[in-house]
């Protein structure tokens, strides 16, 4: 990849908006890197992994799979250059990776240690407030979303489950599990689980089969809550 055009896929990371183009040029000179290819089918990280870095995909596609212990669950997404990979873990309590991701196409990975993004925020006032941004909005959207499982429509919760599993710039998202379990998780009949699927479908917010919801938009999906969540 073209030095100009990883400053150009930088500059377009949420973490970096509004940074100029001298100063990411500074950071990439200043600060150790590690860049890293992935064929197609390749695992870059594991569930469970420690989070000691930032990864950021800087070259193709990504899939990141959410699991629960039981594997009776689990929510599936992709991410497209320029992104990052769950940057919220990188501190506090949990700081292990949440989904397992692979390689959907030849992927360009490029990782920043811990330290050394304690010490870009530390100097530069911009990318520490992205990172506080990102975070803060991050955790109101958890609070959000217990609120809506206990208070909202049952079409608004089954959008902030969505919402709270995803990425914000996450495409083809799909929610794989039994439908007895996602309305027994919601403590709803099947009737009204059914047909709130049906008019969400309807509307071209989702689409369903017995074991799956395909999100057909995250954007879209966030018009039915009340408040948005990120």
């Amino acid at each position: 990849m073209a030095l100009n055009s990883m400053y150009e896929n930088l500059m377009g990371l949420p973490l970096f908006n509004g940074v100029s183009y001298n100063r990411i040029s500074e950071i990439v000179g200043n600060t150790k890197l590690a860049f890293m290819k992935y064929l197609p089918g390749e695992t870059i990280v594991q569930a469970g992994a420690p989070c000691t870095n930032l990864m950021f995909v800087i070259g193709g596609r990504v899939r990141l799979t959410i699991r629960n212990n039981s594997d009776r669950f689990s929510l599936g997404q992709t991410l497209e250059a320029p992104t990052v990979v769950s940057p919220d873990f990188l501190f506090g309590r949990n700081t292990l990776f949440p989904a397992t991701v692979s390689a959907i196409d030849t992927v360009s990975i490029m990782q920043i240690e811990k330290n050394d993004f304690i010490s870009i925020i530390r100097s530069d006032e911009v990318c520490l407030y992205n990172y506080l941004n990102f975070i803060s909005t991050n955790a109101q959207k958890a609070v959000d979303g217990v609120l809506a499982l206990t208070t909202g429509s049952l079409e608004e919760r089954i959008a902030f489950w969505i919402i709270a599993l995803s990425q914000r710039d996450a495409k083809e998202i799909v929610l794989s599990c039994r439908q007895r379990d996602l309305y027994t998780l919601f403590g709803v009949q099947r009737s009204s689980f059914m047909s709130t699927l049906d008019s969400m479908k309807e509307r071209g917010l989702i689409d369903y089969s017995p074991n799956e919801i395909r999100v057909m938009s995250r954007m879209n999906l966030r018009s039915v809550l009340l408040k948005t969540p990120d």
